[in-house]
């Protein structure tokens, strides 16, 4: 588990595009995900290195990430989770979004075994928009709202539970 590279809070200076500004939040992540905490994980632990068996979940700008990464990798994962995850997608985005990965559904179903999108029920972002956009596109996901619960520990938890089940199997 990392601070996926977000040490500061997240500010837009004055006559800062604030689009530019969440681009390059934690935008330096990926090559540390990827070159430096996945092999130091392989070396250390006893893990299947293939796709079918590596998974990626992320809460909150860790869910952002997690799509961010795992979307524009899919030869290394098959698992992906995001739990209130700050995902910025309108539904006329959709096939174009982590260079194209949604364009083909019945590829990315079949690379993808689980695309799980959670949030609480008290959070206003787009997760069930995006969750149902998908579903009408034929992208295979799973939508879970965690009843009465925002941006906070307890929706993740809950998150965590629904999302663990579907993994591996």
């Amino acid at each position: 588990m990392d601070k996926g590279n977000c040490s500061i809070n997240f500010m837009t200076l004055i006559k800062e595009d604030p689009t530019a500004t969440r681009e390059n939040f934690g935008a330096s992540f990926t090559p540390i995900f990827l070159q430096d905490i996945i092999p130091s994980i392989d070396k250390e632990f006893r893990t299947l290195t293939d796709r079918d068996n590596r998974a990626m979940a992320g809460l909150s700008w860790g869910g952002h990430q997690t799509f961010e990464i795992a979307l524009r990798n899919l030869d290394k994962f098959s698992y992906i989770g995001s739990f209130s995850g700050a995902l910025f997608l309108g539904e006329d985005q959709i096939d174009k979004a982590y260079d194209g990965v949604f364009a083909d559904s019945k590829a990315f179903n079949k690379r993808v075994h689980t695309l799980f999108i959670g949030i609480g029920s008290e959070e206003g972002m787009g997760a069930k928009d995006l969750g149902k956009a998908l579903q009408k596109r034929g992208i295979n996901n799973i939508y879970y709202e965690s009843p009465g619960t925002a941006h906070e520990w307890l929706t993740w938890r809950r998150c965590l539970k629904e999302f663990l089940p579907n993994l591996f199997r």
